[in-house]
């Protein structure tokens, strides 16, 4: 029997954790998009009255300016201005932070004093927000797998600093549970989205297949049923729509949007092989601090 919800029932060993932090994870297994996944994330902000939400996500860890996607539950388009210069722009929160560090960090003009030192245009920036709703917030640094990506998701809302460090302390960890679930199933619908966003024909998604299979053009073209010239001539049309520039980028893409299997989580039916490892390795050092 399900819940008024709609949720599936529970077993009473999953019912530990906060109830909305359950109601989140139980509503995100069932998302079938991208678009699903970011509105369980901001009705999440808005309950606990954080309603400002970034979600910016860059498709390369070592060069932040290629940004995957940036996602915001509110009108920003007042930030354009600010972005055109470079030099206020480097100083966001993702660039200094989140491409470097995991630890989550309060952010907003409330806790300026608590951040690195920021010249005075960027102060401006964070005044603007705070006039728009966004004084205060909280940052979680977020990692996908190869190729390494960053992302970072902000909740924001029109707080003291007093009261933001209560939000913190009373809902940070679900908070980061929230983002990192949520950025987790976001980015696998995401890719999965890839060629309806990018307008990708069921003959060029097929395509696409048997290159990330590694089938050469002449094997293509057999299966296919058409010449080898075609076969390129749609690998051309495929390369102009996604503005890739080789075959191995076709390959690569193939992986990412999930139309082949990753090779490095591929096993074949009669490898059965499993990585056991027990202990701690006695030259890694743990270091802790306690305050």
């Amino acid at each position: 029997m399900r819940d008024p919800a709609g949720r599936r029932p529970l077993l009473q060993a999953e019912r530990h954790i906060p109830d909305l932090l359950q109601g989140f994870l139980v509503d995100l297994e069932t998302t079938q998009s991208s678009a699903e996944v970011w509105t369980l994330i901001v009705e999440v902000g808005r309950t606990l009255n954080l309603p400002f939400i970034d979600f910016i996500s860059a498709s390369n860890f070592e060069d932040w300016k290629k940004t995957l996607f940036i996602r915001t539950s509110y009108d920003s388009t007042w930030l354009n201005t600010f972005n055109k210069d470079p030099d206020v722009a480097k100083w966001s929160y993702f660039r200094m932070h989140a491409l470097h560090h995991l630890t989550p960090i309060a952010v907003g003009v409330e806790f300026l004093d608590e951040y690195h030192h920021m010249p005075q245009a960027r102060h401006e920036v964070l005044e603007e927000a705070a006039r728009r709703g966004m004084r205060a917030g909280f940052s979680i640094p977020l990692r996908s797998h190869a190729p390494p990506q960053a992302a970072l998701i902000t909740f924001c809302g029109d707080h003291s600093k007093r009261e933001m460090k209560h939000i913190i302390q009373t809902h940070g960890w679900v908070l980061q549970a929230v983002a990192m679930m949520g950025h987790q199933t976001y980015l696998s619908h995401f890719a999965a989205e890839f060629t309806e966003r990018n307008k990708i024909s069921d003959k060029q998604r097929e395509l696409l297949e048997m290159i990330g299979g590694g089938l050469q053009d002449k094997v293509i073209a057999e299966r296919l049923g058409v010449s080898v010239s075609a076969v390129r001539q749609r690998m051309n049309n495929i390369l102009s729509k996604t503005g890739l520039s080789n075959r191995a980028d076709l390959a690569a893409l193939a992986m990412s949007a999930g139309l082949v299997e990753d090779p490095l989580h591929r096993m074949s039916d009669d490898d059965g092989s499993i990585l056991v490892e027990m202990g701690v390795p006695t030259t890694t050092k743990a270091r802790y601090w306690h305050r």
